[in-house]
């Protein structure tokens, strides 16, 4: 009974664990900014999760104040999601 509770909590973590690599950050450049429309443009890397190809796009933002302190240019890591608007990007720092 021990050695089936080891197993369960051992899967568990490894379900996390590939869930997580999943969302990896994504790294992309900013191509423009349409702060009216909560949209972003995008030159980034493959999006895993999405089975996205690296690509330039314009997304959607769930939140528009993520918008505030990015210019053209700004390097960024973002997540994001399919969403019934359209691919939206529910994270997004700066980075280096």
């Amino acid at each position: 009974m021990r050695n089936l509770k080891i197993a369960v909590v051992l899967a568990s973590m490894l379900t996390s664990a590939a869930a997580f690599a999943q969302n990896a950050m994504v790294q992309g450049e900013v191509k423009k900014i349409d702060a009216a429309a909560a949209k972003i443009t995008l030159k980034h890397g493959p999006i895993k999760n999405l089975e996205m190809d690296a690509m330039t796009m314009v997304l959607r933002v769930n939140d528009p104040d993520m918008l505030k302190n990015l210019k053209v240019g700004d390097k960024v890591k973002f997540e994001a999601e399919r969403a019934s608007e359209g691919v939206t990007i529910t994270k997004m720092q700066k980075s280096k």
